[in-house]
């Protein structure tokens, strides 16, 4: 049954049974008593030309286990298992209007930066990498607009205070896949973020980590990427649609 499934999933059109059978190496009769039953379980459909697709229960099932599924607990393990690697603060944070909120932290113990946001905490989108990468999968409009509504406002020297300069990096955020906080929300403390997709390839939500700027380390751009990445498939992602 589940080399029929897995068959009928790769399958761009509806399959015949001659198709399915040569594919699962399985007898054509023994493929259609699986079949028959899957159908009338309706797993299966059955098309008037006797070939077979993939049916609407399955998608029923799908949308239950979507909507039981919890961002931060699918999360939270592999936040952990990059946090044991690095060392370093391991953040998680979903867009809320435009602001940041941040979800879930992992503390390094080692910073002696003050940590300005905790969990349950907000931050607007344009001051921090997760932020940016909201922003950068919105399109050149939509960061018009945020410009214009918020003003952006800066918290040190090194704030992205225009909307030239903002744009300049969301390009840079949109061809390397990666977000910086380059000390632009407090002195001293520097984040890389990656996103995280859901089944839809929407961005739900993002990883960053963060440090005192004198402990960052380029080689975190290449991590927090594979772990969002991780999260990502854990929540059904398959990957950009070619």
């Amino acid at each position: 049954m589940m080399s029929l499934l897995d068959a009928l999933a790769t399958a761009p059109e509806a399959a015949s049974l001659k198709q399915l059978a040569q594919e699962t190496q399985l007898h054509p009769s023994t493929a259609h008593r699986i079949l028959a039953a899957m159908t009338a379980a309706r797993f299966v459909e059955r098309q008037d030309a006797g070939s077979y697709r993939l049916g609407i229960r399955l998608l029923e099932l799908g949308n239950i286990v979507k909507s039981r599924i919890n961002l931060r607990e699918v999360a939270l393990p592999f936040m952990q298992t990059l946090h044991e690697k690095i060392g370093e603060a391991i953040n998680l944070g979903a867009r809320h209007d435009d602001e940041i909120v941040y979800l879930e932290r992992t503390s390094s113990g080692r910073s002696l930066v003050r940590v300005v946001y905790l969990v349950g905490g907000r931050a607007p989108l344009h001051l921090t990498s997760l932020g940016k990468l909201f922003l950068a999968a919105d399109g050149p409009q939509k960061v018009r607009e945020y410009a214009k509504r918020t003003g952006l406002p800066g918290k040190t020297p090194h704030s992205l205070t225009t909307l030239l300069a903002l744009e300049k990096e969301l390009d840079k955020v949109r061809r390397h896949g990666i977000a910086y906080d380059d000390e632009e929300a407090e002195l001293g403390l520097k984040c890389v973020a990656a996103p995280i997709h859901d089944d839809e390839g929407h961005v739900v939500a993002a990883l960053s980590v963060s440090a005192p700027a004198d402990r960052h380390d380029p080689d975190w751009a290449r991590q927090v990427r594979e772990t969002a990445d991780e999260v990502s498939h854990a929540l059904g992602y398959a990957g950009p649609r070619k």
